[in-house]
């Protein structure tokens, strides 16, 4: 039972150096996780929930005036 703790201890004592090998190399700097400032997210065109919220209420706004317009 102890030999089996230890053998598991060393596979995660091992398995969290290889996750930090890509911080070290960065000089321990994260990326931003922010969706808005991803070069790939911004490319696809999708932005965080708050702000295409804001786009659609502002499109729906638009819309609205326009068939407002459109009725009179």
């Amino acid at each position: 039972m102890l030999k089996l703790a230890l053998i598991i201890l060393a596979i995660l004592v091992v398995a969290m150096l290889l996750l930090t090998v890509n911080i070290w190399l960065r000089s321990g700097e994260f990326r931003s996780q922010h969706i808005s400032q991803s070069r790939e997210m911004r490319r696809r065109g999708i932005h965080c929930v708050q702000s295409m919220d804001a786009i659609e209420r502002r499109e729906s706004a638009k819309r609205d005036a326009l068939r407002e317009k459109l009725k009179n």
